[in-house]
């Protein structure tokens, strides 16, 4: 059975991912003849990175994930650093990303490219930062970890959970979680994902 810990790590991945993946969609979609609705859902999914992923998931892994992995698999240094700096400069990308976004929605179309470029590279360094953390540090904990780090990691990563990657959404998260499906395209809402 999977622990705690890495059955949250493994669903608030999923979730992050999804809202990466509609950001794209959404961008390939375009504003359409809805901007309003457009720019809300936009804003709220990189508000939802924002609020969860940086303040939520970077700090528990950061916390409780990465250390006894980096005592028990000294060899993983370098990639746990890596980490730990993409999660020290992740913050500021969102930031910068919702301002570019507020930068398109009322200064035109001048501004979109800069937006789109920008958000395709953080799309792409952020699923890259996630392949990275499935792909050898997860293994590594499996591998490494005592019954006793296993402990300390599931009861911290227990406490608090990814609203979005739990069955009923958490009720403070509820406004901007129906703002996001009603608007955003599959995998994470309801929308088409085309132009109306």
């Amino acid at each position: 059975m999977e622990s705690t810990a890495l059955h949250v790590i493994r669903e608030e991945h999923f979730s992050i991912a999804a809202v990466l993946r509609s950001l794209r969609l959404m961008l390939q979609r375009g504003p359409g003849e809805n901007p309003q609705e457009y720019f809300d859902a936009m804003r709220a999914m990189l508000f939802y990175i924002d609020e969860v992923p940086e303040r939520q998931h970077h700090p528990k892994e950061s916390l409780y994930f990465f250390p006894p992995v980096a005592r028990r698999a000294p060899e993983l240094a370098e990639t746990l650093q890596q980490l730990e700096q993409d999660h020290a400069g992740s913050e500021q990308e969102v930031r910068h990303l919702q301002h570019l976004l507020l930068a398109w929605e009322l200064m035109g179309e001048s501004r979109r490219e800069t937006f789109a470029n920008a958000l395709g590279k953080y799309i792409t360094f952020y699923l890259e930062h996630m392949r990275l953390e499935e792909t050898m540090i997860i293994p590594a904990a499996h591998k490494y970890c005592t019954p006793e780090d296993w402990a300390a990691m599931d009861a911290a990563f227990a406490e608090n959970r990814d609203p979005f990657a739990q069955a009923e959404p958490d009720p403070e998260y509820e406004r901007l979680f129906s703002r996001i499906v009603r608007s955003a395209p599959s995998p994470i809402g309801l929308g088409s994902g085309r132009a109306r």
